[in-house]
């Protein structure tokens, strides 16, 4: 069948991709930037992309006029505390008006499981984009889950943070809520599993894993699948706000995505029927067994996804492509280069910085930098990197967005997601003649961009030169400063 793929970029459509393309499906991915579609050389060659904003576009592009099924997976939860139903809602009416262009005939929506009066704003905004698409002149199925578990999944990883960082917590008393968390592996069996299914057709069905657990449970499950001891406790008078700034400085999660979050731990989230399940034949793996699943794929560097590269993970939430070309008047720039005699072991060094391998030099000073933009609201140090040795472009790299990474270029261009009042911008490059270059570009915004450029200075210089050395694989050599440029 030929099958529109939505929010192919998204943690859910990476994971699905590859297994639409292994049924024989032909499949167009739609995404907002061409550029930060990350998925490998050889499933770019297997498919159609087209870029498409449902926050802006209602019109059909040609690629997508003839599509048999459409994948609906735009949430926008993370990016936003207080419009995101707005935004949900317009993208849902716009698909509705694309759709009617279109020879569609199924779509398929992941939502949330709703089975109280009382929703969190988060849930209350999945069902009313479930009521947009029922309004579809198609044929709507609805999967909703709970708790997605697997490797990258923003669940698995504030477990993950929580367990592996706090041998004793003290909690809020939404730990106690139950839940039916759900592997990722089994999440794409669902919604492959109804393709073209007519007993599917105008349904809504909630799907979760066999076992229902509070979050406490959960975070004890998890320890002892890892072999931790952890003991906690729950408190009755932690605020929301209190808890979101909890999971905020714990876990590498947003604030934004943690005052979500808390909004809907209040919520039982517990499945009321197992007929898709029926239907498929379909038996979800336990939980225990789904943590141990991920971090086999961790281990194996195998992790195909993560939530932490969703531009709403940082610090713009728009496009980044106007980053892409470095500003040359009115900046600020440290410019260091250096003779390297191997450059594709250099290349090889700068594909793998950040995350667990740090930053080659000062690494207690980037690790106390990242703590500072923490504490003023910024992403810090802790979204690390998906996989320690590729990276593409759209990919989040501590508190980095990667602009630009091109081997045969051999040019990596990070763009700063940090709080600073200003832009900033950090280029590796090896030239013709293996000069490896290394450029940092601030753009100040008033007096207090400038203040604080001139205050870290003598931070950067120690740092920057030490960085390029360890690169280089030369610290005997002296790296070629050029004094820091006024333009």
């Amino acid at each position: 069948m030929r099958i529109l793929l939505t929010g192919a970029n998204g943690y859910i459509g990476m994971r699905l991709l590859p297994e639409l393309i292994e049924q024989g499906h032909e499949v167009i991915c739609a995404v907002r930037n061409k550029n930060r579609f990350s998925s490998s050389s050889e499933l770019r060659k297997q498919v159609e992309i087209v870029e498409i904003d449902f926050l802006e576009d209602n019109e059909p592009p040609e690629k997508i006029l003839n599509i048999d099924i459409a994948y609906y997976l735009i949430h926008s939860m993370s990016a936003s505390t207080t419009d995101f139903e707005e935004k949900e809602a317009k993208a849902a009416k716009n698909f509705n008006t694309m759709m009617t262009g279109t020879s569609v005939n199924q779509v398929i929506y992941l939502s949330g499981i709703i089975n109280e009066e009382n929703l969190s704003k988060h849930l209350l905004s999945r069902k009313k984009v479930e009521e947009i698409l029922y309004k579809g002149n198609f044929n709507t199925t609805v999967l909703r889950a709970a708790i997605i578990i697997g490797s990258g999944s923003s669940s698995f990883e504030i477990l993950r943070d929580l367990c592996e960082k706090l041998p004793a917590m003290i909690t809020p008393r939404w730990v106690r809520t139950k839940c039916q968390p759900l592997s990722i592996r089994d999440v794409i069996k669902f919604l492959t599993g109804v393709i073209g299914r007519e007993e599917s057709y105008k349904q809504s069905f909630d799907i979760g894993g066999p076992d229902v657990l509070s979050y406490q449970e959960m975070m004890e499950q998890y320890a002892k699948v890892r072999g931790l001891k952890i003991w906690i406790w729950s408190v009755p008078v932690m605020s929301p706000k209190l808890s979101s700034y909890w999971l905020y400085f714990i876990t590498s999660t947003s604030y934004k995505l943690a005052q979500n979050l808390v909004d809907s731990m209040k919520i039982e989230v517990v499945t009321k029927d197992k007929r898709l399940q029926e239907l498929l034949n379909i038996e979800p793996l336990h939980y225990t067994e789904a943590i141990e699943l991920a971090f086999y794929k961790i281990e194996q560097n195998q992790v195909i996804s993560s939530w932490k590269d969703s531009l709403s993970s940082g610090r713009f939430k728009k496009e980044l492509n106007k980053y892409i070309q470095i500003p040359k008047y009115g900046c600020l720039k440290d410019e260091q280069s250096v003779k390297v005699d191997h450059p594709e072991e250099v290349l090889d060094r700068i594909w793998a910085i950040g995350g667990l391998n740090g930053w080659y030099y000062g690494n207690w000073l980037w690790k106390f930098r990242g703590y500072i933009d923490k504490l003023f609201g910024g992403v810090g140090l802790r979204r690390g990197r998906t996989h320690p040795t590729l990276i593409a472009s759209g990919d989040s790299l501590d508190f980095w967005r990667v602009l630009l990474a091109d081997r045969e270029e051999k040019r990596l261009l990070l763009f700063a997601e940090m709080k600073v009042p200003g832009e900033a911008w950090l280029e590796f490059k090896i030239d013709e003649e293996n000069i490896l270059h290394q450029t940092a570009t601030f753009r100040p915004k008033g007096i207090w961009g400038r203040l604080y450029w001139y205050s870290m200075y003598p931070f950067h210089y120690f740092i920057f030169e030490g960085m390029l050395n360890k690169i280089a694989k030369g610290e005997s050599q002296k790296p070629a400063r050029i004094e820091e440029l006024q333009k």
